[in-house]
């Protein structure tokens, strides 16, 4: 089995269900007393979303990129961004390393070709929403058209998120409003949603609405767990 470096405490309220898929899938697949090889480097998340605020990239990327070496050195065949906005900086964290960085967009581009969708909803911060970088991966690795809220829920999206999910509060009236936006993309022809902020699957489930969610952090675990277990390598880049 190989060994997973996480980069997580953005937030880590997240990084704890990364944690907990990762060796519930171990346990599924061994059984017994199994347990995923884990490593993790867990930041203080003030100072990225500082970074993150200040339009500081290189700096925040430069961090990370820093951990993610310090995860390879450590041991970690692989190494995982336990969030989707920070794959803002995957480009540098990638220069740094000689592991693989499996995407977190890519997770979510196949489960979404799977089932044979090509036009989806994205939900996550404004940088998530409004920036290329996973939004045009989508597109140019799985063809997808990627739709996103309109300015005002997009806005809103982004104040829950860092207001109330990255500080473990989940309240009706932010569920309630959630599910109004993503009813507003099935409207635009989604055929999907794909819940692009590791958090928003703490407020938002599949058993909430009848359109297909695409919870990234469950993804996420489960093409590592994929490339943990496999005895050849599966192709990640």
């Amino acid at each position: 089995m190989r060994t997973i470096g996480l980069l997580g405490g953005m937030s880590w309220e997240s990084t704890m269900l990364y944690y907990q898929l990762l060796n519930e899938g171990v346990r599924e697949r061994f059984g017994g007393l199994h347990s995923a090889k884990i490593l993790l480097h867990s930041v203080d998340f003030a100072q990225i979303e500082r970074f993150q605020a200040n339009g500081q990239w290189q700096e925040a990327g430069e961090q990370l990129a820093d951990a993610a070496f310090g995860l390879q050195q450590a041991g970690a065949d692989m190494i995982l961004i336990c969030t989707n906005l920070m794959h803002k900086v995957a480009p540098a964290i990638m220069a740094k390393i000689q592991v693989p960085l499996l995407h977190i967009a890519d997770a979510a581009g196949r489960a979404i070709s799977a089932q044979g969708l090509t036009r989806v909803g994205l939900l996550g911060t404004r940088y998530t929403m409004e920036e290329d970088f996973y939004r045009q991966r989508l597109k140019d690795k799985f063809g997808l058209d990627v739709l996103i809220p309109e300015a005002e829920d997009r806005e809103y999206v982004h104040q829950v998120i860092f207001e109330d999910l990255c500080q473990g509060k989940f309240t009706a009236e932010a569920r309630k409003n959630y599910l109004a936006i993503i009813e507003k993309l099935r409207d635009q022809g989604a055929q999907g949603v794909v819940l692009g902020c590791t958090e928003i699957p703490l407020l938002v489930r599949q058993e909430d609405i009848d359109l297909p969610l695409f919870n990234t952090t469950a993804l996420h675990a489960q093409f590592a767990l994929e490339y943990a277990c496999a005895e050849a390598d599966i192709g990640v880049a």
